[in-house]
């Protein structure tokens, strides 16, 4: 059964959704857009095709880089800003402003993703819950999370500038509007409170610096002259060694899930059949 929510709770909480600057690209531009990508590499590695919501689009860059490979796609965000970004920037997509439990489409979808959005919520499970309405009878919900337990965020307490791995920091609750800190452990139990089975778990860019300092290195870093460290000697032309070292980092991520930057598990409601 699923939960009814609360319209005056509801409107003040788009209020609040509206009220926090981020947005993808606008802060540590490189390396967000960098991960960004990965992210959406990682959902179309397990991808249900032909139709997919993606929940809490934010300004639909990312809506924007799966819609090709899917049918039908809608963005759905609560804020009224970044909604009317993401209709401006990409007209052939449908994109809708609600908070993601109130939306509610009769023809379900293949593939639901949830990217960064379990973290801001007041109720993960409620809302994972909620949005199983929208999933086709095959379809799958895949949710990514950042990740409090990440290689960077221990090197980070190991050095002093954080007290506790799932602290958050100024900018997680005044910018970013965090509201809670995740590992692996954390997301499958809200997956399975909601009543989903999850079907694989795995994480996206494996990152041992703060994000200031990883947008720092891949801004600055003197990747085109290459050379001893930042390339092969005497191949410097051979290839985009700063490419190279963010593919090798999402590889190698793969392997260490739980030390990612950010992670991901992918759930079907019980009792339900993926061939």
């Amino acid at each position: 059964m699923i939960e009814s929510f609360d319209g005056n709770k509801n409107n003040e909480e788009l209020h609040l959704q509206d009220s926090f600057p981020w947005q993808r690209g606008k802060f540590y531009g490189s390396y967000e857009e960098l991960l960004g990508r990965y992210i959406v590499q990682s959902v179309l590695e397990n991808m249900r095709p032909m139709s997919l919501l993606d929940l809490a689009c934010g300004n639909g860059l990312l809506t924007n880089m799966m819609a090709p490979y899917f049918n039908r796609v809608v963005g759905v965000d609560a804020s009224k800003t970044h909604i009317a970004e993401a209709k401006s920037c990409y007209p052939d997509i449908e994109f809708i402003r609600s908070l993601a439990e109130d939306y509610m489409d009769d023809n379900g979808f293949d593939t639901i993703t949830m990217v960064t959005l379990l973290e801001h919520v007041q109720d993960p499970s409620n809302l994972l819950r909620a949005c199983a309405k929208n999933l086709a009878s095959k379809g799958i919900l895949i949710a990514h999370v950042p990740n409090a337990a990440a290689i960077n965020r221990r090197i980070s307490k190991i050095m002093g500038s954080l007290s506790d791995e799932y602290e958050l920091s100024p900018f997680d609750l005044n910018v970013a509007g965090h509201r809670r800190s995740y590992d692996l452990s954390l997301l499958i139990q809200d997956f399975h409170n909601a009543g989903f089975e999850v079907v694989k778990t795995g994480g996206v860019f494996y990152k041992m610096l703060s994000t200031p300092q990883i947008n720092w290195f891949l801004e600055n870093g003197p990747w085109e002259e290459g050379g001893f460290g930042w390339g092969r000697v005497g191949e410097e032309n051979s290839k985009d060694w700063r490419q190279a070292f963010c593919d090798a980092c999402y590889e190698f991520g793969k392997e260490r899930a739980e030390d990612c930057n950010v992670i991901y598990a992918v759930g079907r409601l019980k009792n339900r059949i993926i061939e």
